[in-house]
C-alpha cells in the first residue's frame, strides 16, 4: 500500500534524464529532431496542397498523418525544450491532464489514419477499376473525420477516471510528459476499473482491431500481387504500398516492445514512448518522400514552377526599372 498520500495541485516532470551533464545534449538532440519533424511534415503537407497531381486519397490521408505527427510531437517535445530554457520542470494538474488527453488522442488517431490508408491501398491494388468510385472525396472525408472524432472521444473515459483520483503518493512523474502509465504508478486508491479499461481498450481499440484490419487488407493485397503475371506489374503494385508497410512495421514493432515490457520498467517504457513520439514522426515524411517517385517528382515540379515564377518576376521588375 502506498504511503504519504496527499492531494496534488502540480506535478514535477523528471524528463528524459535527470543527469545534469546530459541536459544540454538532450536539449540539442530534441531540438534537432523537433525541427526535422516540423520541416519534414510541413513540407510534405504543403506539397500535397500545392501539387494537383497529389490530390488523391492516398496523399489526402498522408496529409492528415503529417498534421498528427506535427501536433503530437509539439504537445510533448516543446515542453522538454521549455523546461530546459526556463528551468521549470513543474506542470499544474489541469495542464497535465490536457497534455495527457492530447497526447493519447493523437496517438490513437495516428493508428486509425494508418488503418484507413491500408484500406485505400487495398482498393487501389485489388479493385483498381473502381478505385475512383469507391475512394471518392466524400468517403475519404468521412473516414478522416471518423478517425479524428473517434481519436478524441475514446480518450475521454481515461481523463475522467484520472481526474477522479483523489490523491497521489508523490507529485514526481518519472516521464518526459503526462501519460497514463506514470500517472497510475503514483496514484492512490482503487485503480481496478482504470487498469481494466486501459488494458481492454489498449488491447482491442489500439492493437487488435487496427492490426486485424491492416493485416486483412495486406492479405488481399499480397494475394492479388502474387496473381499478377508480369514481374514489372508485381513490382509496381508492391511499390505503391511499400512506404505505408514500412511505417506500419516500424510503428507496431516499437508498440509491441513498449507494451510487453513489465509495468515496473518505466525507464524503458519512457524511451520507447519517446521513439514513437519523436523518431517515428521524423521518419514518416522521409520514408514517404525517399521511397515515393510521385512525391519526388511533385517536389521537382513545384520547385521548378516557383523558380520560373520568381524568374518572371525578376524580369518584370528589371523592365520597369
Amino acid at each position: 500500500m502506498k504511503q504519504n498520500q496527499t492531494i496534488i495541485t502540480y506535478f514535477i516532470i523528471k524528463g528524459i534524464s535527470d543527469v545534469p551533464e546530459l541536459q544540454a545534449a538532450i536539449f540539442a538532440l530534441v531540438l534537432l529532431i523537433y525541427l526535422i519533424v516540423l520541416v519534414g511534415n510541413m513540407s510534405l503537407l504543403l506539397l500535397v496542397c500545392l501539387d494537383s497531381h497529389l490530390h488523391t486519397p492516398m496523399y489526402f490521408f498522408l496529409a492528415n498523418l503529417s498534421i498528427v505527427d506535427m501536433t503530437s510531437s509539439t504537445v510533448t517535445l516543446h515542453k522538454i525544450l521549455l523546461r530546459f530554457i526556463t528551468g521549470r520542470n513543474t506542470e499544474i494538474y489541469v495542464a497535465c491532464l490536457v497534455q495527457f488527453y492530447m497526447f493519447a488522442s493523437l496517438t490513437g488517431h495516428g493508428l486509425f489514419i494508418l488503418t484507413a490508408m491500408s484500406y485505400d491501398r487495398y482498393v487501389a491494388i485489388c479493385r483498381p477499376l473502381n478505385y475512383k468510385i469507391i475512394m471518392n472525396f466524400k468517403v475519404c472525408l468521412l473516414l478522416a473525420s471518423f478517425c479524428w472524432i473517434f481519436g478524441f472521444i475514446q480518450v475521454v473515459p481515461y481523463v475522467w477516471f484520472v481526474s477522479k483520483i483523489s490523491c497521489f503518493s508523490t507529485n514526481i512523474i518519472d516521464h518526459f510528459c503526462c501519460d497514463l502509465v506514470p500517472l497510475m504508478e503514483i496514484a492512490c486508491g482503487d485503480l481496478t476499473i482504470l487498469k481494466a479499461l486501459s488494458n481492454i481498450q489498449g488491447l482491442i481499440v489500439y492493437t487488435i482491431i487496427p492490426f486485424f484490419l491492416i493485416l486483412t487488407s495486406y492479405i488481399f493485397i499480397i494475394t492479388t500481387i502474387v496473381k499478377i503475371r508480369s514481374s514489372i506489374g508485381r513490382r509496381k503494385a508492391f511499390y505503391t504500398c511499400s512506404s505505408h508497410l514500412t511505417v506500419i512495421i516500424l510503428l507496431y514493432t516499437t508498440l509491441i516492445f513498449q507494451y510487453t515490457i513489465p509495468s515496473h520498467s518505466l525507464g524503458y517504457k519512457k524511451w520507447y514512448s519517446l521513439f514513437n513520439t519523436a523518431i517515428v514522426p521524423m521518419l514518416n515524411p522521409l520514408i514517404y518522400s525517399l521511397k515515393n517517385k510521385d512525391v519526388k517528382t511533385a517536389f521537382r515540379r513545384t520547385l521548378k514552377k516557383y523558380k520560373d515564377s520568381a524568374y518572371c518576376c525578376i524580369i518584370v521588375v528589371e523592365k520597369k526599372i
